[in-house]
């Protein structure tokens, strides 16, 4: 299991500072944020904003535009799983609704979420090209096919 260190603005501006001479620097800096602190905190926007003299809105917009970063730390376990449309027309739905009801996450909020015990993480991710053995998901970053809830959740286990 990743261990990440606890937020500090103090590391963050060290982490920040070696990439300030790059061209293109705030995507290694979210990532390099991201690796130290397991997500790029709300409180890093700000700082990243002005050490390269960005606005906020900009930084926040790269943050929430790229799925691979997360605004709060991700669980133990991650499970992606596909929302493309061969998934979707081979019940992906229904396999998904089971898992997050089996993990006790909301089937009807916002998508996806953490375990609130930090245990598993359900993302959306829009096609893993695994349409031949749809619906598929990742499962710590190990593809699974021809899911059904069960196979789902047992996967994971829930």
């Amino acid at each position: 299991m990743e261990t990440f260190e606890p937020w500090s603005p103090a590391r963050a501006e060290q982490i920040i500072a070696p990439h300030l001479s790059r061209e293109g620097a705030l995507l290694p800096i979210l990532s390099a944020l991201q690796e130290t602190f397991g997500c790029v905190p709300r409180e890093a926007v700000a700082l990243v904003a002005h050490a390269l003299n960005v606005s906020r809105a900009e930084v926040h917009g790269v943050v929430t535009f790229y799925h691979d970063f997360r605004e709060a730390p991700h669980g133990r376990r991650v499970v992606k799983l596909c929302r493309a449309e061969s998934c979707q027309a081979m019940g992906a739905e229904t396999a998904a609704r089971f898992l997050l009801a089996a993990l006790g996450l909301p089937t009807d909020a916002p998508w996806g979420g953490t375990t609130p015990d930090g245990a598993v993480t359900v993302e959306a991710v829009y096609c893993l090209g695994l349409c031949a053995v749809s619906p598929a998901a990742l499962v710590d970053g190990e593809p699974l096919g021809r899911l059904d809830g069960m196979a789902l959740a047992e996967a994971v286990g829930a």
